[in-house]
C-alpha cells in the first residue's frame, strides 16, 4: 500500500532511481561487488533515527517558517572517526546549548537545535584528484569514503567505511541522547555546559550574567507554580549533507503506519550547492523522501533556477518540508539574495529561509591556511537580516560550522585572532570552524541585531 501511495505522489521514484541520473561528487569504487556487499550489510543495520522524530522536526520547522521558532544548526565541517570521543561530542553539544540559551533569552522565542553531526562524514571537493611532488591520488572526500593520509592505500575509496560511518554515527547519537535524557541540558544546571579552556574569555562574564538572570527567573516561577516541565531537557535533532548517495539509499526505509519512505540516517538531510542540479541524482533522491530537507543556495542561483527546484522538492507546498540555506558571501549577498526572496514571496511558496554566513567567506592566507574572517561572517549575517526585513520575508535561522575545541581557524572575534594565530591550533580536516568564543559572540550579535530590527 505504501509503495502504491508513494508511486502516485512521486512518479517513477524509488530509493535507487537516482542511479539513472548524473551523480556528482561520488567516489569511484574499484570493486562493484565489494560496494554491493557493503550496501546490503548497511541496509540490514538498524536505522539511526525514527520516523516520528523526523515528523516532529518537520512540525517544528513549520513553526519556524511562521516566525514562531528560530533554527540554530551547527557543528563540524566534516566529522572524523577519530573525533568520536566523549569530550569532543559533549563540547560540541555544550556550544550549541550555550548559543541556544543566548538566543532564547534574547529573541524571546523557542530555539530549534539541530546538530551538524552524527553523519557529517562526506565532503564535496573541487577536484577528483590531488597532486603532491609529482604523485597524483584521489582527493580526500571524508572518512566515510577514504582517509586523509596522502598514500595510495589511504586514498582508495573503501566500501567498508560505509559500515564504520554508520557505527560512529550511532555511537555519537547514543551519547547525545544519553546526555540530554540524563539532564545535561537542564536549565537548572547550565554549569554543566562550561568549557574549561574559556574560563578567561572576554565573553564569559556577560554570558554568566545572562545565565544568572535566567536562573533567578526560573526559581521565581517555580516558587509560584512549582516545578515546571520542559526545563530539564531539550529536543535535539541531527543533520548532515546527504552527499554519498549509496549510503543514504541503504538507510532509506519504509515504516509501519506511515506512508512513503524516510531517510533514517538523519532527521534533516540537505543538498549542497555543488549537487543541486534540477536533473541531477541528488534532487532525484531527495524528492522521494518524507524528511524535512534543505538546499544550499549560492550567489549564482537565479529565480528561474530556484523555482523549478522548489517545485520538484516540495510540489505540495507542505509546511516544514523545505528549507533554503543561502550562502552568498558578504560581498555578494546584497545583489544575489533580494531577487530570490522577491520571487519566492510573490509565488507564495512556503519555505524556511536560513543564513549560512560561513561558506561564502572562505579564503586562503599567505601562509597556506584556509580561513574565514569573523568580520566578514558578521557582515553577511547583518546584511541577511536587513535584506529580509526590506523584502518583508523572515530570516528563520542560521547554519554554522563550529566546534567546542580550542581551535584557531577563523580570524578575528573575541580574541582578535590573526593570521599568525592560525598556526597555534588549526585542526580542521577541511573547512575552518568558529571556536567557542566566536560562536557565542555570533549568538550575541544575532540577538542584538534582531532587537535593533
Amino acid at each position: 500500500m505504501n509503495q502504491t501511495i508513494n508511486a502516485i505522489q512521486n512518479p517513477g521514484w524509488t530509493p535507487t532511481s537516482w542511479q539513472q541520473r548524473v551523480a556528482l561528487q561520488q567516489p569511484q569504487y574499484e570493486d562493484a561487488a565489494e560496494l554491493a556487499e557493503a550496501i546490503t550489510e548497511l541496509a540490514h543495520l538498524p536505522p539511526l533515527v525514527t520516523s516520528w522524530e523526523v515528523l516532529a522536526l518537520k512540525q517544528t520547522l513549520a513553526e519556524a517558517q511562521e516566525g514562531k521558532r528560530f533554527l540554530l544548526q551547527g557543528g563540524d565541517c566534516a566529522e572524523s572517526f577519530a573525533d568520536c570521543t566523549s569530550p569532543i561530542i559533549s563540547n560540541r553539544l555544550k556550544v550549541l546549548l550555550q548559543m541556544s540559551l543566548v538566543l532564547v533569552h534574547g529573541l524571546k522565542q523557542p530555539v530549534l537545535r539541530v546538530g551538524r553531526f552524527a553523519g557529517q562524514y562526506a565532503k564535496p571537493r573541487s577536484t577528483d584528484t590531488e597532486t603532491r611532488g609529482g604523485v597524483t591520488l584521489p582527493s580526500f572526500r571524508g572518512d566515510v569514503i577514504n582517509g586523509p593520509a596522502f598514500t595510495a592505500e589511504a586514498r582508495r575509496p573503501d566500501p567498508q567505511r560505509l559500515i564504520r560511518a554508520h557505527a560512529h554515527s550511532a555511537l555519537t547519537m547514543n551519547f547525545v541522547r544519553a546526555l540530554i535524557d540524563g539532564g545535561f541540558a537542564d536549565l537548572h544546571h547550565p554549569e554543566y555546559w562550561d568549557l574549561a579552556w574559556v574560563e578567561h574569555s572576554p565573553l564569559a562574564a556577560e554570558y554568566r550574567r545572562m545565565v544568572a538572570g535566567i536562573g533567578d527567573s526560573l526559581r521565581f516561577m517555580e516558587t509560584l507554580a512549582g516545578p515546571i516541565a520542559g526545563f530539564t531537557r531539550v529536543d535535539f535533532f541531527t543533520s548532515h549533507e546527504a552527499l554519498l548517495l549509496h549510503y543514504e539509499q541503504a538507510i532509506t526505509r519504509q515504516v509501519p503506519r506511515h506512508r512513503g519512505w524516510f531517510n533514517l540516517s538523519t532527521h534533516f538531510p540537505w543538498i549542497g550547492m555543488r549537487t543541486a542540479a534540477l536533473d541531477g541524482a541528488h534532487v532525484e533522491y531527495f524528492r522521494g523522501i518524507r524528511n524535512p530537507i534543505a538546499v544550499k543556495v549560492g550567489p549564482s542561483v537565479t529565480p528561474a533556477q530556484l523555482m523549478p527546484l522548489i517545485d520538484a522538492l516540495n510540489p505540495e507546498d507542505e509546511p516544514g518540508r523545505l528549507t533554503l540555506i543561502h550562502r552568498m558571501g558578504h560581498a555578494q549577498i546584497a545583489t544575489a539574495l533580494p531577487p530570490l526572496l522577491e520571487t519566492v514571496k510573490r509565488e507564495g511558496r512556503r519555505v524556511l529561509w536560513v543564513a549560512d554566513p560561513m561558506h561564502g567567506n572562505t579564503e586562503s592566507t599567505s601562509n597556506g591556511f584556509k580561513t574565514r574572517r569573523f568580520d566578514n561572517i558578521r557582515s553577511e549575517l547583518d546584511h541577511a537580516f536587513d535584506i529580509h526585513a526590506a523584502a518583508g520575508t523572515h530570516l528563520g535561522g542560521v547554519h554554522l560550522e563550529l566546534t567546542g575545541e580550542d581551535v584557531t581557524e577563523c580570524m578575528g572575534g573575541a580574541r582578535d585572532l590573526s593570521e599568525v594565530d592560525l598556526q597555534r591550533a588549526y585542526k580542521s580536516m577541511v573547512d575552518p570552524r568558529l571556536n567557542y568564543e566566536q560562536s557565542l559572540e555570533l549568538a550575541m550579535l544575532i540577538v542584538r541585531k534582531s532587537q535593533k530590527g
